[in-house]
């Protein structure tokens, strides 16, 4: 746009048309020296609109409220949530036409999740599995993170239950993805962080009932946990 100069000329002959008190400066205009002189001699106010502008600007990016950025690692932690959610259900269909009763128990396990994901969007409490203890696994770690009772191989997969085994465990591996994004979204603040490690605990206690049905679904008396 094209820079206008009010020059002292232009603002006389203005005024012997028509006096005035105050001037304002449209967009794009300038006083010159003379002209800014000639206002100062009169008394006359002079308002640049340019300025004003500028300043109703920045008092409305003030008074606007902060612009909310969406926190990515939540956002993919509950999109994790979800997928888990849906593996449990798949889970339970696979091996519905299989072994029902193992199918009834994931379904338990499934509902614990799903009272876990609304935990961590309310913030709010989830009540303990029932720990069915057996010679690895006590009450007293059933919170814990005791990864695989033992390694799945190709061993497994040939068994008679070999799919059930396998189903198991890529359920109980996909849990056990769970604690690292959940400390990643942890904030510093004790609060937050107990709250977290009580959200873990209730995890582990699902990974651990995997684990011994898992253990169950092999077959044998002999506790098979490495170590």
């Amino acid at each position: 746009m094209k820079m206008k100069f009010i020059t002292e000329s232009y603002l006389r002959n203005q005024y012997k048309k028509e006096p005035f008190t105050i001037y304002e400066l449209g967009q794009g205009a300038r006083l010159t020296p003379g002209g800014r002189q000639y206002l100062s001699d009169r008394g006359i106010k002079f308002l640049d609109s340019s300025i004003q502008k500028k300043t109703e600007d920045t008092k409305r990016q003030a008074e606007a409220p902060p612009e909310v950025k969406p926190d990515w690692k939540k956002l993919q932690f509950q999109s994790r949530m979800k997928s888990i959610e849906a593996l449990c259900l798949l889970t339970c269909e696979e091996l519905l036409g299989k072994d029902v009763d193992l199918a009834h128990a994931v379904v338990k396990i499934y509902k614990q999740f799903t009272s876990i994901n609304r935990a961590v969007k309310s913030n709010g409490t989830v009540e303990n599995l029932p720990c069915t203890e057996c010679e690895g696994i006590k009450e007293s770690n059933f919170s814990s993170n005791l990864g695989d009772c033992f390694e799945i191989t190709d061993f497994h997969m040939q068994l008679g239950k070999g799919r059930e085994i396998i189903t198991l465990h890529r359920l109980r591996c996909a849990l056990q993805e769970m604690e690292p994004l959940m400390l990643e979204i942890c904030d510093s603040s004790k609060e937050e962080k107990e709250w977290y490690e009580d959200m873990i605990g209730k995890i582990n206690q699902v990974i651990n009932s995997l684990s011994q049905l898992i253990h169950l679904t092999v077959g044998g008396n002999k506790c098979l946990r490495k170590g």
